[in-house]
């Protein structure tokens, strides 16, 4: 039974190891738009419109260096997570698994005059494909909420 289970982990681990050593993907807006989610990972974008990779922007107004610190703020108080790049009303971000340790990518514009930010968040890892964009930027939702 325990050579099972190691046997188990091991598969487990060396199936995970890609998705935790894979490099970013290229990210970045191109007219105001966010790349189109590919169907081969987990993606979701507040641009989409199929209803399997669509989510809300969040919403937000006032001064966009504010608007833009608060973003920050509500995604380095999750754990795991840590902002790349921020420029302007464009920020980027990584969330890294506790458990094995896979990344997701996330992009966030802040659309001032619409009062939005627009998201797009998709997982690096290919071999384990786990739904956890969505509950990562609802969670960046609240935390930013709570700071506006």
């Amino acid at each position: 039974m325990k050579q099972l289970l190691a046997t188990i982990i091991l598969a487990v681990s060396l199936a995970a190891l890609p998705a935790c050593s894979t490099k970013a993907p290229d990210l970045g807006m191109a007219n105001g738009m966010f790349a189109v989610c590919p169907d081969d990972v987990d993606c979701i974008s507040s641009q989409a419109d199929d209803a399997k990779h669509k989510i809300a922007p969040i919403t937000a107004s006032g001064d966009p260096n504010k608007v833009m610190v608060d973003l920050s703020n509500a995604i380095e108080s999750i754990f795991g997570a840590k902002v790349i790049l921020s420029e302007g009303n464009y920020l980027r971000a990584e969330f890294r698994s506790s458990v094995l340790r896979t990344i997701d990518d996330a992009e966030f514009f802040y659309d001032e005059q619409a009062g939005l930010i627009h998201i797009h968040a998709l997982s690096r890892g290919e071999a384990l494909n786990f739904p956890d964009s969505r509950k990562r930027i609802e969670e960046v939702r609240v935390k930013f909420a709570e700071l506006q």
